[in-house]
């Protein structure tokens, strides 16, 4: 499920506006999903697993975003991949983001500045939301998300996007409200909470210490891979990644546990 806010400046522009905004984004996400999914038959992508066509013959479009991956596999360390451990190439570590990045770019050249792009929990901000708040606001909480959008629960006259992290034990709640401030304006949430075991692990088939990975970065793509990957490698990744990158984690332990980098303990 994809969610677009645009804040108050844009909104004012009226109904049209948003209609736009919304289309731009589902035209965005609606070609990446054609041509990547897994889940649908007739994707390339799909259509690479089976061995219908080659990836040497696969588009342009696809190949680059393999190569993506594939960098992303090496500044990893391996332990983010693009390979199935079937051997089949799954982008979607990826494609979100690219996805998510591509559509908030496209929102810009339109000339929306303020805006936040939420897909799946992973979310892109822009802009400011308004002047002023003077209340809490969740996007909805039924959403499969790892987290919510939510404006300050307090008065403020600097307002900015705000992300409300949930629980990965109560759905129902928050462990934390984190501004997205610049240069950290993208978050993306990965771990076992939502869907279960679904990420390969490096640690000798031992599951992932961490239940939940929240990756603050300037990019969503970083931010996504990242999260992945500290999920995957374990503490030694994340303090690996937390030395080499400029981002903020927060992460959740099997027993509760909360570890956040000092940018996050500072915001508090």
């Amino acid at each position: 499920m994809v969610s677009l806010r645009l804040g108050a400046a844009d909104f004012e522009h009226g109904a049209s506006a948003l209609a736009s905004a919304a289309q731009t984004v589902a035209t965005v996400f609606g070609r990446w999903d054609e041509q990547f999914s897994l889940y649908r038959k007739d994707s390339e992508l799909s259509r690479v697993a089976r061995g219908d066509i080659r990836l040497t013959d696969a588009s342009d479009g696809l190949r680059d975003c393999y190569a993506v991956a594939l960098n992303w596999r090496d500044r990893t360390q391996g332990v983010f991949t693009p390979h199935r451990a079937d051997g089949v190439i799954d982008l979607s570590g990826v494609v979100k983001g690219l996805a998510i990045a591509e559509a908030g770019a496209a929102l810009s050249t339109n000339g929306l500045a303020n805006w936040s792009i939420n897909a799946g929990g992973d979310v892109l901000v822009s802009g400011r939301p308004s002047d002023r708040f003077e209340a809490w606001e969740s996007a909805d909480s039924a959403m499969p998300t790892g987290h919510r959008v939510a404006a300050p629960a307090a008065v403020t006259d600097i307002p900015e996007w705000v992300v409300a992290i949930v629980d990965p034990f109560d759905r129902g709640d928050v462990i934390a409200s984190v501004p997205l401030r610049h240069p950290l304006r993208a978050v993306a949430t990965s771990g076992s909470a939502e869907r279960g075991e679904h990420i390969w692990t490096a640690l000798n088939s031992e599951p992932s210490p961490f239940r939940q990975v929240s990756v603050f970065a300037a990019d969503i793509v970083t931010a996504d891979v990242l999260a992945t990957a500290i999920v995957a490698g374990g503490e030694a990744t994340l303090n690996e990644m937390t030395d080499r990158f400029a981002i903020d984690v927060l992460a959740v332990l099997r027993d509760g546990q909360l570890l956040a980098t000092p940018g996050l303990r500072r915001s508090e």
